[in-house]
């Protein structure tokens, strides 16, 4: 017994406080173990915590989803109205995966948007270039070519408005002629007419559409007979007579002469036939021999000589294009050896182009500025704001450092370029802006034409970043659209984008680009995936396809994609 009392006794020596006042360090250690235990304690309640409002939030959010779902699965669309036999987005799930509701719902109001376009064309303006919505006519602003109608095949196409399609492809077969005497735009026809023929066919497999490209692109192909080889841009279709426009002095446009690449090189790559192509980059070869360090170029070039004139170096109207085919070729040629050239030249005029950044204050907008000899303008069109898709399009191609400098600039000017719209009364950009010191930024030329490069940017932004606050950019704007531009016959600009007054023109690239990029802002990356298609600058996408070294003659027409019972652009 005595044993037993003497071990009870030591035991319970531990949990006397004056044991420890005569032992210090045990007293430390007893401290830092209590201190660690209720750490522990606190940490797993804390925890424990944050998981009970994550489950909460995470049931709201559910709860929220359903509903808006319900209501999606309930809604009227209005494009069920029409004779379409496309099926309708399973809004829950595309290739398996869950698919955001909100996304579906914003996609099909787009969806809507270009069908009260298209219907609004059809009636009034059917087989002409562009629609007039405010007296519900068509004129021919591009020579008769149907110039909307083609801009919007690819569109209809990708929406699938199949019925829509159809008839617009019956039309290319029996009525568009091409034989007309009319001194046409090269490079607008070459965007729109022969980008779009490519895109449809590349999209459909018809081969309708490749033929009648064809056609059209050989009426075009004598504006290179030039001593440079650089070409004039103006040319009769019906008689192969080409000239420059009078108010530029003689001279060729550079955005106008270096802005067929995609389109004849994706001509000689379906048909096999190597004229196409060596026209359009024996261009980009005489403007390297003398291609600036800079790598800026004045926007009129001498079509004799080859030579540059004294003007404008501008990434707005007249520049803007030709600096997007370089980095377009490069991607369309698959970034090879081949076509190096392009992307090094590309990465040149980029270094030219950080010479032309600039911030406003006092808010810090970034702008790519003008130049005109040494002194800078402090003005930037709408048309420039394509550069930051590009450039965030193209910055995958350098190396980290390089690369995320180059998307951080393509953010800031996006962030620019969607407060040309926010800055207004009607949340619709103007033409052009100013910058001073103080102002930010003010409207100079104050219309607004329907023009798609904003929301383009935004939709390369978020395919390459996925963050979803380009997203709800684009919806901004989408809604700025519908709420001044929509009228009881399709859509109009605004002469005047402070006051909201109205002109009376659809102009055909708000189907052929505005709608498309909206369209996609709001699709799955998959539908027409940027690792296999390259779009024009009307937004026509064309396949890529293996690039044919010089020499080598062989047709490429199985470019199709799957058949739409497979399941067109992976569930769309």
């Amino acid at each position: 017994m005595a044993r037993t009392r003497s071990s009870s006794s030591i035991r319970w020596r531990y949990v006397n406080p004056a044991y420890y006042l005569k032992r210090p360090k045990r007293l430390a250690l007893l401290f830092m173990a209590f201190v660690s235990i209720s750490f522990f304690v606190w940490d797993r309640q804390t925890l424990v915590r944050e998981h009970e409002e994550e489950l909460l939030t995470l049931k709201d959010e559910v709860e929220r989803l359903q509903i808006e779902l319900g209501e999606l699965k309930h809604e009227d669309v209005p494009y069920k109205k029409t004779n379409t036999t496309t099926k309708k987005f399973d809004v829950t799930k595309m290739n398996g995966l869950v698919v955001d509701p909100i996304e579906a719902q914003r996609r099909e109001k787009v969806k809507d948007a270009m069908l009260h376009a298209w219907t609004s064309y059809e009636k009034y303006a059917w087989g002409h270039d562009e629609l007039q919505p405010q007296s519900k006519n068509g004129v021919d602003s591009f020579g008769g070519l149907g110039a909307t109608l083609i801009d919007s095949l690819d569109t209809l196409y990708i929406m699938g408005l199949d019925e829509q399609f159809q008839r617009a492809r019956d039309w290319v077969a029996d009525s568009l002629d091409f034989n007309k005497n009319y001194d046409a735009s090269v490079f607008e026809t070459t965007i729109r007419v022969v980008g779009g023929l490519l895109s449809a066919y590349d999209l459909s497999g018809d081969n309708v559409f490749l033929e009648k490209a064809k056609d059209i692109a050989d009426r075009l192909l004598p504006a290179w007979n030039t001593p440079s080889g650089i070409p004039y841009n103006i040319i009769n279709l019906a008689h192969g007579n080409a000239h420059n426009p009078g108010w530029t002095g003689g001279d060729s446009i550079l955005a106008d002469s270096g802005t067929e690449q995609l389109e004849f090189i994706a001509l000689t790559q379906r048909t096999g036939d190597a004229k196409y192509q060596e026209k359009v980059e024996n261009v980009i070869l005489v403007l390297n021999k003398t291609f600036p360090e800079d790598g800026l170029l004045p926007i009129y070039i001498n079509p004799h000589r080859g030579t540059n004139s004294h003007s404008t170096i501008t990434f707005g109207a007249m520049g803007d294009s030709f600096y997007e085919y370089l980095l377009k070729v490069w991607i369309q040629g698959n970034k090879t050896a081949e076509v190096k050239h392009y992307r090094e030249m590309w990465e040149t005029s980029m270094k030219g182009l950080l010479s032309l950044v600039r911030k406003t204050a006092p808010s810090s907008f970034t702008y790519i500025s003008e130049k005109i000899g040494n002194s800078l303008i402090d003005k930037m069109d709408e048309l420039a704001c394509f550069a930051p898709g590009m450039i965030a399009l193209g910055s995958s191609g350098y190396g980290a450092d390089e690369s995320r400098k180059f998307l951080n600039l393509a953010e800031e000017l996006a962030w620019t370029c969607y407060n040309f719209y926010q800055s207004t009364p009607t949340k619709l950009a103007g033409e052009n802006y100013f910058f001073h010191s103080g102002q930010d930024m003010t409207v100079g030329t104050s219309w607004n034409i329907l023009r798609p490069e904003t929301v383009e940017s935004l939709f390369y932004l978020w395919r390459l970043t996925g963050n979803k606050t380009y997203q709800e950019w684009g919806w901004n704007i989408f809604q700025a659209f519908e709420k001044n531009s929509r009228v009881e016959s399709g859509y109009v600009g605004l002469k005047d984008v402070n006051t909201g007054v109205k002109d009376n023109m659809m102009q055909s690239f708000f189907l052929a680009e505005t709608l498309k990029y909206l369209y996609l802002l709001f699709s799955p990356p998959s539908v027409v995936s940027l690792d296999e298609w390259v779009f024009n600058t009307e937004a026509h996408p064309l396949k890529i396809v293996p690039r044919i070294a010089p020499g080598e003659q062989r047709k490429h027409n199985n470019i199709r994609v799957r058949a739409r019972k497979e399941g067109r652009f992976g569930g769309v």
